[in-house]
């Protein structure tokens, strides 16, 4: 019988478990690279298993999902103004969030995670601000 090492075993592990899920951090501002009323970073790029954490930096924003940029059947979030909340990344696809407070002065992210529902995403009604800051983003989706 053939005895191996139980290191070889604990390598083998190892090389087969799935690859750690990453946590990204978006901040919530005021003021930020975009302009005003905005969230850096306002694209985070990741993928399914991943978390975002969207963190109010300033005060009086919040992170919610824009239902018209969301992959089917992945659960919306809602933060509470001035609460961090978490988004989990369950399905591929994008996921667009806003600034409740701030979504008409252009406060919006996407976390692409795929390109699931790029279609329905590149066609959405935006506010204007909104779909000013999102179209670059999107147009660049493939």
């Amino acid at each position: 019988m053939i005895r191996l090492s139980p290191l070889i075993f604990a390598l083998a592990a190892l090389a087969a478990a799935p690859a750690a899920a990453k946590e990204y951090v978006v901040h919530m501002k005021n003021s930020g690279a975009a302009g005003m009323m905005a969230f850096e970073p306002m694209v985070v790029n990741a993928k399914p298993g991943d978390t975002v954490r969207f963190v109010p930096t300033d005060a009086s924003h919040n992170a919610e999902t824009i239902p018209a940029i969301w992959p089917a059947g992945a659960p919306p979030i809602k933060g509470a103004i001035n609460k961090e909340v978490t988004l989990s990344v369950t399905k591929a696809g994008i996921y667009g969030i806003k600034c409740q407070p701030h979504y008409a002065m252009g406060m919006v992210a996407l976390v692409i995670a795929g390109n699931a529902n790029r279609a329905a995403a590149q066609a959405a009604t935006l506010p204007p601000l909104a779909a000013k800051r999102l179209k670059p983003a999107l147009a660049a989706i493939r």
